[in-house]
């Protein structure tokens, strides 16, 4: 059974997660991906216009055969292009007659925020986009400025979110709670992929043995904890599978999601510790190679 969808502030709903197609894949053919992402179950496909990704996805989308109600696109507004002819643009790449959400995607480069906003308003009822947002905007006070002269508040904002960012992410999550903006989660691997061997793995690892999950799963089950949409993607069925396989799994407990923050808290390791948080193999493979040198190599430097 799917997660249950999020209802956003303009009436319309979004799966609570969704296979993004940035990252390692931005500027790459990444049509079979898309494909076997839809195959396995999602239903939610991010994009963006940056990415150069938009036209691969209009082509998995064509030939999934599937009801154009049966998905739910996201797209973004790079900058510096007139955003009806973007927004034109990419709705031609996508082979769409409308998004389902439409995204700024880098506020802090946008000069004047509140005139795009008003573009994009015209967006949303020209019937080009049923939901607009924002993406990357962390800034309490842009996005305070921005709702106080819109007229229609950003449905979405979507941030870089994960355990060891939660507390410096929090102020801008209390105000999008506060405005009924739904947060979309990307990044939320980080302590897996990008910082391993953290203070995070003891809560995910516990949280994971009692409920029978993968670290990876409760990751995804904290980010549904926090009420916000996961983004997340991968070349891999099997991760396809384990990511989607969540909805299967009991919500974490109040005392797990406390722990993880608690954890989240301390900060990740450094640089040269995740480096060095390899697994066991890798270390005794180490260690093999450091005595090979210790007795050849260095017997060899020494003659």
């Amino acid at each position: 059974m799917p997660l249950e969808p999020i209802l956003l502030n303009d009436g319309n709903k979004i799966p609570a997660i969704a296979y993004g197609t940035g990252s390692k894949m931005k500027y790459h053919d990444i049509t079979q991906y898309i494909e076997q992402a839809i195959e396995v179950g999602f239903s939610h496909i991010d994009t963006a216009a940056f990415y150069q990704t938009e036209k691969y996805v209009g082509k998995a989308i064509k030939e999934s055969g599937l009801a154009r109600s049966e998905l739910f696109i996201t797209t973004k507004y790079p900058r510096d292009v007139p955003i009806q002819k973007s927004v034109k643009e990419s709705l031609a790449n996508l082979g769409l007659q409308y998004l389902d959400l439409y995204l700024i995607h880098q506020p802090l480069f946008i000069p004047d925020i509140v005139k795009t906003w008003k573009d994009f308003e015209k967006v949303q009822q020209d019937g080009l986009a049923k939901s607009i947002g924002i993406s990357n905007v962390v800034d309490v006070q842009q996005l305070e400025h921005l709702i106080k002269h819109s007229e229609v508040k950003p449905a979405v904002n979507q941030i870089e979110l994960h355990p060891y960012n939660y507390y410096k992410m929090k102020p801008i999550m209390d105000v999008c709670a506060k405005h009924k903006i739904v947060v979309e989660a990307y990044s939320s691997l980080s302590p897996i992929t990008t910082y391993p061997g953290g203070p995070v793995d003891v809560p995910l690892k516990a949280a994971a043995q009692r409920i029978g999950a993968t670290p990876t799963q409760v990751v995804f089950l904290w980010v549904k904890a926090k009420g916000a949409v996961i983004v997340t993607t991968s070349t891999t069925k099997a991760h396809m599978e384990e990511y989607l396989a969540v909805s299967d799994l009991p919500d974490l407990t109040k005392e797990e999601v406390a722990d993880i923050d608690a954890a989240g808290a301390k900060g990740p390791p450094s640089d040269i510790a995740a480096r060095l948080a390899i697994n066991t193999k890798e270390k005794a493979l180490g260690v093999v190679i450091v005595m090979i040198f210790l007795v050849y190599g260095w017997g060899r430097i020494c003659y």
